[in-house]
């Protein structure tokens, strides 16, 4: 049984988790606990896996429920389009990447460094994305230029 103080279970006010639905619940709980140095506090029903000071929490993809009418969870079709991504801040840029690599991780790129930050962008084992972002000029006052528009 996991112990209560591991759980995310607030004593006043809200946390925030992460709710992912997954194709494998063995293969995506690894990679969160390899790659981002995880704890895993339930391993099933659903996973949970302790990141820093939030939770992954991974199941399943189901139909509805009475909580959640007219609602279907699936893992995402494509990567090419998304509609929102995990956001990781790191200290160390470089190193979280070396090691992550080293954990079989696959980035769409290196790090790039866009003057208010470093920044590159992975996808889990169900094709999640997840930027991995480390503050750099933005601790000076420099911030990243507008994206261009489009028209």
């Amino acid at each position: 049984m996991t112990p209560p103080g591991k759980l995310p279970a607030p004593q006043h006010g809200l946390l925030l988790t992460h709710f992912l639905t997954v194709r494998d619940v063995a293969v995506s709980r690894r990679f969160y606990a390899d790659v981002f140095g995880g704890e895993v506090v339930m391993a099933e029903n659903p996973a949970m896996v302790k990141v820093a000071n939030s939770w992954i929490i991974m199941s399943p993809g189901g139909g509805p429920t009475p909580d959640k009418p007219g609602v279907t969870l699936e893992p995402p079709r494509s990567g090419e389009r998304v509609s929102s991504f995990l956001n990781v801040r790191v200290a160390d840029l470089p190193a979280f990447y070396a090691h992550a690599v080293a954990q079989g991780a696959d980035f769409l790129t290196e790090p790039v460094d866009r003057g208010a930050e470093l920044r590159c962008y992975l996808r889990d084992p169900d094709g999640y994305l997840i930027e991995v972002g480390q503050s750099t000029g933005l601790l000076r006052g420099i911030q990243a230029e507008a994206p261009a528009e489009s028209g």
